[in-house]
């Protein structure tokens, strides 16, 4: 696949998920917007990564929670790219409190608001732009914890369902326009935001004996993105922990 001329922008790239596939995309030609919240130099890093290798990227601080950031995050895109092709939905974070007796008001809303709301608010404002164009790609990541209610929480459970939800009423009113919209739902990732005893932990409960990497959540995302017949599915990627 060949996405020369083609601009991408991923949510919560700076590492993890987000920077794997910031640079899948890359090498596959595409011109990539960095989005951060607090890590600037890791964005930054990503950024001298990647035209490194003669290709092209830009950072943008951005918090998808808020609807103002999302739109400011857009119109600079557009004052530099002039279009936005593919959008991944990746910026998320976990809970500190998993039980539903000890999690409070304040820390519900904010995952509900980072995790989900976040993903209303890119898809809301890179539809308008690939309406305008004639097509485009989104893609949103989802979890195992919003098919099976994973182990991390109520909030996080709830928020990563709805993404599921939102995907295919998203892909439903979008395909008209020539608008792909997909999900990823990775098992446990090898991510900063799982702890190494943690990570020894969740290997156990998978038949593949070991937890995902974050390039090959990247490379089911090109697949998607590759495919213009395929609208409203979420793959799985959990090394046979979850099927459905």
């Amino acid at each position: 696949m060949n996405l020369k001329g083609k601009v991408a922008l991923v949510t919560g790239s700076s590492r993890g998920i987000g920077k794997a596939t910031a640079l899948a995309l890359a090498e596959l030609g595409a011109d990539v917007i960095i989005n951060y919240v607090k890590n600037k130099k890791k964005a930054e890093e990503t950024v001298k990564e990647i035209k490194s290798k003669g290709m092209n990227a830009i950072a943008v601080e951005a918090d998808v929670s808020k609807t103002k950031d999302c739109k400011l995050m857009f119109k600079k895109i557009m004052e530099v790219f002039g279009r936005i092709d593919i959008l991944v939905n990746n910026a998320g974070i976990l809970p500190k409190h998993y039980k539903i007796t000890e999690i409070n008001e304040e820390e519900w809303d904010e995952i509900i608001n980072v995790n989900l709301k976040g993903v209303f608010n890119c898809a809301k404002e890179a539809a308008k732009y690939m309406i305008k164009q004639g097509g485009g790609k989104i893609i949103n990541v989802s979890s195992i914890a919003g098919k099976n209610g994973g182990t991390v929480g109520v909030a996080y459970a709830a928020s990563k369902a709805g993404v599921i939800g939102l995907t295919m009423a998203l892909a439903r009113e979008l395909a008209p326009y020539n608008i792909t919209v997909n999900a990823v739902a990775p098992g446990p990732v090898d991510t900063e935001m799982i702890s190494k005893e943690m990570k020894e932990k969740l290997k156990k409960l998978c038949p593949l004996g070991r937890i995902a990497k974050p390039e090959e959540v990247a490379e089911t995302i090109i697949f998607l993105l590759s495919n213009d017949y395929i609208t409203g599915e979420t793959i799985n990627i959990n090394g046979g922990r979850y099927m459905d």
